[in-house]
Formats: structure tokens, C-alpha cells, sequence
């Protein structure tokens, strides 16, 4: 078949996007794919409708299309995904890191310059010079790693939320080694500097001693009820991150229980979950002793983020 123009590409998008086996692909995903594969930027799909692909940016376009109406997401076929400003390398071993998922990140943000504030206005001396944060089951490390830009930037640098400039180090865990593969180069791509990584089912490889707590402990764990007919649909992402017994709590019910032996004192547990599970994880942190228990919904207006002090 003869490469097509851009012209007669947008004209058999809809085409496209309807012909996919589980549900309409995105339309963006279609445009997003043909620059990557063109190399050109946005401007050029409006301002050159006749240019013609090459017989091989016709057929790798082509391909990706097919994969993506087979139910292969777009950041797999780039092996890229942005997040918080930062770019992130995905591939089969990670989730594809999603918008609602820095609600997490900011909450926790605003949580930590709020206790900055109220120390600057208390004038009160903090006992511990370093901080430490925990983010459990980091994947492609994407909400460890733009926490720790944002810590590292501080109140001076270019952030979304206006956090106070202090000492902090991120240890970031993961049961997958590949998966630490993927976020030891996205630390390097980002040029982060102050992030551990731990192969660890949840908290198992950690310590309880004192000097090893920490002040936050952050996660996107699976919530997603095991049998949850949408799951068939995922084809490409790990299943293991995604799912979770006992109607998706059960790797969340594990991650409160235990998190008060490894938070200090005031810490802050900050917790990811599905839409209607708000209500059952406000109630694991007030059965584990939290308080200032509050729920944050995602853009969508859906209970999205749990937060809790020990």
C-alpha cells in the first residue's frame, strides 16, 4: 500500500480509533504516534496536511496502530511516558504512570511545607537533621523520583507546590528487579541524586531501628478487586500491579497495619486507591491508630488519595 499523507491519515483516524478490540483507543494516542514516528513537532500536523510519510514511517505507523487496537497502550510503544513535568521510560515490567496519580504526589508536597511552615512559625528546632520518605512498589519509580525533584529543588526552584528547601532522602522499594531497572534509569535521566533503591516485598528488607523510620510513607499499591471484568481488558501492563485479594485492599490493609513500626512519630501515611474504596481505607487508618484521616478525590471528582498521621 502507498504511504499515506497527514491529510489522509486524520481523514481514517476515527476509523482507527472504533476498529479497536476492547475499547476506542484515544485519538490523541493516533496523533502522539505519528509524530514520534515523523520526528516533527505539533505545529507540523497543521501546517503540512500533504506531507507524505516514507514507505518506513508508513509501515512502523501502521504497526503501532494495529498494537494499539489490540490493546497495547501508546507509552509502550514509545517506551515513555510523562509525568509531573518528567519524563519517564515505561515498559512491560511498570505501569504507565497516570494523571490522578500526582494528586498523590502534591498531597503529600502540601503535607510536608505545611510541617515546614509550622515549624518556621514555632521556631522550633527539629531533632532529626535528615528526613527520610518511603514510596513502596515504586514501578517505574515516578512518584519517588518527582518527589525527590521537588524536595531537592526546594521553596527556590521551579515546583508545583511550594515546599520548604531540607535535607531529604527517598528510599524507593520494589518486589520486581526489572521494574528497579526501569527506575535506576529514570533516577539517572532525571538526574536525582538522593533516592535508595531496595528490592523488597513491601516493607520485609526494611529496618525498625529509630534512626531508620521515616517522616513520610507513600504508595500506589494494587487495588484493583481480582475479579474486576476491566481487567481483561489490560493486556500489556503487569497484572501483579494492578490487582490485589480481598476486593483489591489487601496489599493496602498490609500497608497501613504494618506502617506504624516504620513511621516516626507525626508521620504521615499517604495511600492510592480505587474510587469507591475510600470509605474501607479511612476506616484501616483509624483501626491502626491515624489520625487527621482524610480522603482526596482525583479530577474526576471520585475519592482518589488517603492520608493519615500516626
Amino acid at each position: 500500500m502507498t504511504a499515506l499523507t497527514i491529510r489522509q491519515i486524520k481523514q481514517q483516524s476515527q476509523q482507527w480509533v472504533n476498529a479497536s478490540i476492547n475499547s476506542a483507543i484515544p485519538p490523541f494516542w493516533l496523533t502522539d504516534w505519528l509524530l514520534y514516528v515523523i520526528h516533527k513537532p505539533s505545529i507540523f500536523l497543521m501546517t503540512n496536511d500533504d506531507y507524505q510519510l516514507t514507505e518506513a514511517e508508513y509501515q512502523q505507523f501502521s504497526a503501532g496502530v494495529t498494537k494499539m487496537q489490540q490493546g497495547i497502550p501508546l507509552a509502550y510503544l514509545t517506551g515513555k511516558q510523562e509525568f509531573w513535568s518528567l519524563d519517564f521510560k515505561v515498559n512491560e515490567h511498570t505501569l504507565i504512570p497516570r494523571p490522578d496519580t500526582e494528586i498523590l504526589v502534591e498531597q503529600v508536597l502540601n503535607w510536608i511545607n505545611e510541617q515546614e511552615k509550622s515549624r518556621s512559625i514555632t521556631k522550633q528546632e527539629d531533632a532529626v537533621t535528615s528526613k527520610r520518605l518511603l514510596d513502596l512498589g515504586t514501578g517505574s519509580g515516578c512518584i519517588a523520583i518527582s518527589l525527590a525533584h521537588e524536595l531537592t529543588q526546594g521553596s527556590t526552584g521551579n515546583t508545583k507546590a511550594n515546599v520548604a528547601k531540607n535535607s531529604w532522602q527517598v528510599v524507593a522499594v520494589d518486589v520486581s528487579v526489572k521494574a528497579l531497572e526501569v527506575a535506576r534509569h529514570n533516577t539517572t535521566v532525571n538526574n536525582i541524586t538522593n533516592i535508595e533503591f531496595i528490592q523488597s516485598s513491601w516493607y520485609s528488607e526494611l529496618s525498625t531501628d529509630c534512626e531508620r523510620l521515616f517522616d513520610v510513607i507513600v504508595s500506589n499499591p494494587p487495588y484493583i478487586d481480582e475479579a474486576d471484568e476491566h481487567l481483561a481488558r489490560l493486556i500489556a501492563e503487569p497484572i501483579s500491579a494492578l490487582s490485589a485479594p480481598n476486593q483489591g485492599l489487601a496489599d493496602i490493609e498490609h500497608i497501613v497495619q504494618q506502617a506504624p513500626r516504620y513511621l516516626r512519630v507525626g508521620g504521615l501515611l499517604a495511600i492510592e486507591h480505587g474510587f469507591d474504596q475510600g470509605a474501607a481505607v479511612r476506616q484501616l487508618f483509624l483501626d491502626n491508630g491515624f489520625n487527621a484521616v482524610h480522603t482526596v478525590q482525583d479530577f474526576g471528582g471520585n475519592d482518589r488519595v488517603t492520608l493519615g498521621q500516626i
